[in-house]
């Protein structure tokens, strides 16, 4: 069981956390809440296996991820902004509807190779002592571009104007419209962006940090501790990054831990081959009801630091 090995493999692995939390982050904060992550993912992930075995290109399957999963947010953009839905309800079924068209557009793809996005290296970086060969040294592309995204993300949110903007729409919609701020093209945006985030969280899967398409890809929970990351974070970038490498050093750690478990005889194979499978199946859910159980309370909501308006519907004219 080696530290450095489980550092890079968390690294790895968070990565896909942070784009899908960096996202639902962008969202919220624009007032939207949506549960529909992991079929966001799911599809964006098929979408990008796909294009990549079509073309060759690992770059168009990436580009394919994203937009894939930017088109099936719209539907939820759609659906609780003009429509006023509930968001929690069109959240799941967006989850159901893009796991059911992942599954039927990837017909006949398991199996298959496809092109993969390449691991890089650094060169300066790379030369720092022992922090170099974790952080900087035959990472995938895709982790570097996640080192960039979070601090841009941080301060795009809380430096700039649009980012003043997104904020002031998810406090305080009713005042932000009557600054002149667009409240419903804010939300569609922002809710395509997040889409976006999530399909390439589903194609940094698919293509680059766990190669290969096969049905249940993303069904592992991802997407849902995605959103519960969001929740734990405090809608802050820098704390979903901490707590997505976090647990992907974890997932590392516990698939490191059976081997001991073997050696010293702890495993009772009953418990370790049905019993245990599906209580670890299990967590990523208990965690996300957990995180949203914890965070409905509206007290406690504006102490996290929770957009005000997350998940209430907006319609011009009424105060809020």
């Amino acid at each position: 069981m080696s530290l450095e090995i489980i550092l890079r493999s968390g690294l790895s692995t968070g990565t896909i956390l942070l784009f899908a939390a960096i996202g639902e982050i962008l969202t919220e904060l624009a007032g939207i809440q949506n549960l529909g992550v992991e079929g966001m993912m799911l599809l964006g992930a098929m979408a990008a296996f796909k294009t990549a075995l079509a073309t060759g290109s690992p770059w168009l399957g990436l580009l394919a991820g994203i937009a894939a999963g930017g088109l099936l947010s719209l539907a939820h953009a759609l659906v609780t902004i003009h429509f006023q839905a509930d968001q929690v309800v069109s959240g799941l079924s967006l989850t159901f509807l893009g796991t059911g068209l992942a599954l039927v557009l990837g017909e006949g793809l398991t199996g298959q190779n496809a092109p993969l996005i390449s691991n890089a290296t650094i060169p300066l970086l790379s030369k720092i002592p022992w922090l170099g060969r974790i952080f900087f040294a035959d990472l995938n592309i895709l982790v570097y571009i996640g080192y960039l995204l979070i601090p841009i993300s941080w301060w795009y949110i809380n430096k700039t104007r649009p980012g003043m903007h997104l904020r002031a729409v998810g406090e305080k919609p009713a005042a932000a419209d009557s600054l002149g701020i667009n409240v419903y093209g804010v939300r569609y945006l922002y809710t395509f962006v997040g889409g976006c985030l999530a399909g390439l969280a589903g194609a940094a899967i698919s293509i680059a940090i766990s190669p290969g398409w096969y049905s249940n890809l993303t069904t592992s929970g991802q997407g849902w501790i995605a959103v519960a990351l969001v929740i734990f974070a405090q809608w802050n970038p820098l704390r979903a990054a901490l707590g997505g490498y976090l647990f992907g050093m974890l997932r590392r750690f516990m698939l490191d831990l059976q081997g001991p478990m073997l050696l010293f005889g702890l495993r009772n194979p009953f418990f370790y081959n049905h019993n245990l499978v599906f209580f670890l199946q299990m967590m990523p859910f208990v965690l996300t009801i957990i995180a949203l159980v914890w965070g409905s309370a509206s007290a406690r909501r504006l102490r996290i630091g929770a957009p005000a308006a997350l998940g209430i519907p907006y319609v011009r004219g009424e105060r809020g």
